[in-house]
């Protein structure tokens, strides 16, 4: 700390939804914990984002990669902000030039959430039930495993899916138990956590990131205080299968790493878009090799798959 500027705020940059500031501000509170600083030397600057401003049409249809990142990141390249904190799930694999991922805080639950107004499991839906997802990995893990299904497009905070879900839009819809623990609503949504060998999770969900400037050696040293190393192993080995498959948060991929002592065992999914094939594998091997498993994995799945599998 010693080279950071004490006569203002360090400014965290973040979304502005609920889920998004209770993250910045679990990184405000770890920061001040560390350096033994109060709130107040931190200030919390929201900026809104391409995914944030357009919720009317499927994120498919707005872009790929960048949608809740792009505004936040030319804020830190402007130096408006000092930091920024994200939700690694939607995190492209490369950053901008003169920006990185720096530092990842513990990892929550990293498991999917089924929820319905009276608490009822996937498993006990009847054939034709209607579940609402904008996420086109959950869309498509859904379908290919209950293609008697029927998905329909469903965006928004907890609060308006479930406010969809009283209307009747949909029987069901999903959310991460990391989100809903992070804002301290598991007594009071009625959720049932998907275990991850039922429906593997997106890469690095549960996660949370802090990207700096690269040349930024005052915040280096901040973040070094609060990282947390098996967090960003795991992420190491995720993110290096889903930069190997090329893949957005636009592309139905899942991927989860765990560690056991110093070994580490990665699985991981891709999925035809309309649930009609998936392809899975794992690998288990040194976390020193984190990051070859997860392009060793990727390599494999794409074998499987074929050419142009993601485009169809």
């Amino acid at each position: 700390m010693t080279h950071f500027d004490p006569s203002r705020p360090c400014r965290i940059g973040t979304r502005g939804s609920p889920l998004a500031l209770a993250q910045a501000y679990e990184t405000r509170d770890r920061l001040a914990a560390a350096f033994d600083m109060p709130e107040d030397a931190f200030e919390i600057t929201v900026i809104k984002t391409t995914g944030d401003r357009v919720l009317d049409r499927p994120l498919g249809e707005i872009g790929g990669k960048g949608l809740f990142t792009k505004e936040i990141e030319e804020a830190l390249l402007s130096g408006a902000i000092d930091l920024a904190v994200h939700s690694m799930k939607d995190m492209p694999v490369e950053q901008p030039e003169g920006l990185m991922i720096d530092a990842c805080l513990p990892r929550e639950d990293v498991r999917d959430a089924f929820v319905t107004l009276n608490g009822r499991a996937l498993s006990v839906l009847g054939e034709g039930s209607v579940v609402g997802t904008s996420s086109l990995r959950r869309r498509s893990q859904l379908l290919h495993r209950r293609p008697d299904l029927e998905v329909v497009e469903f965006r928004g905070n907890v609060q308006t899916r479930l406010a969809k879900l009283e209307a009747g839009v949909a029987e069901g819809t999903f959310l991460a138990m990391a989100g809903l623990t992070r804002l301290g609503l598991l007594d009071e949504v009625p959720a049932v956590a998907i275990e991850v060998g039922d429906m593997l999770p997106a890469v690095a969900q549960g996660a949370i990131g802090i990207e700096r400037r690269a040349d930024d050696a005052a915040v280096a040293e901040m973040l070094d205080a609060i990282r947390h190393v098996e967090t960003e192993q795991r992420l190491s080995a995720e993110r290096a299968f889903l930069a190997a498959l090329d893949g957005s948060c636009q592309t139905p991929i899942a991927g989860l790493a765990e560690l056991d002592g110093t070994s580490m065992m990665l699985r991981g999914e891709i999925l035809a878009t309309d649930g009609s094939k998936a392809y899975a594998g794992h690998r288990e091997g040194p976390i020193s090799e984190a990051v070859a498993m997860g392009r060793d994995l990727a390599d494999e799945l794409l074998g499987q798959a074929g050419p142009g599998f993601f485009t169809h």
